[in-house]
């Protein structure tokens, strides 16, 4: 079951990549309920096996791309985010460190693979995978914007992605660039 979680994860940070135009340097948030992965309710089950799973398959395609995980944190610790020090640069950082039942399984997996990991209260993402509803929306940029993915499912978890793009701003005389669209 791992391996194809693994899969899973990984295709998904394929489609994610090309349909948000990611590139080096982007930051995309990661919320993940192991519990719900794994068919269970959110909260209820947290499995670090699940979680390293779905983190092996992300970081296969994000790594190699210069892109970013930030991991999002559960209720619990008030969905802090876990993230590489280099990404944020010096911004200011919260003491917590993630344990499966405070954190979430997916956030303490990140804090033990990252080479420098610092938590935050929150951060602006570029980008955003959601698995198994665990609401990642206050950390995206503000105008979100919902890709759909040939999969909509990680094991059993419904996935929800998204990506962002600048605000318009001006009048009926406007010119927007098509790129950033």
């Amino acid at each position: 079951m791992t391996e194809n979680i693994k899969n899973q994860a990984a295709k998904v940070a394929e489609e994610l990549v090309s349909a948000a135009g990611l590139r080096a340097g982007d930051i995309v948030v990661v919320g993940c309920s192991s519990s719900e992965v794994c068919g269970k309710k959110i909260g209820s089950d947290s499995s670090l096996s699940t979680a390293e799973a779905v983190y092996e398959g992300l970081s296969s395609v994000f790594d190699g791309k210069g892109i970013y995980i930030a991991a999002q944190c559960c209720e619990h610790l008030n969905r802090a985010i876990i993230v590489e020090r280099e990404a944020v640069g010096k911004c200011d950082i919260v003491n917590v460190v993630p344990q499966p039942k405070a954190g979430g399984s997916f956030a303490t997996t990140a804090y033990k693979r990252f080479k420098d990991p610092v938590a935050l209260e929150n951060i602006r993402a570029d980008a955003g995978i959601d698995i198994g509803g665990t609401l990642i929306g206050m950390h995206l940029k503000p105008v979100a914007v919902p890709v759909r993915l040939s999969l909509n499912r990680i094991g059993e978890a419904i996935i929800i992605c998204a990506r962002t793009r600048p605000k318009f701003i001006g009048g009926a005389r406007a010119v927007y660039d098509d790129k950033l669209l």
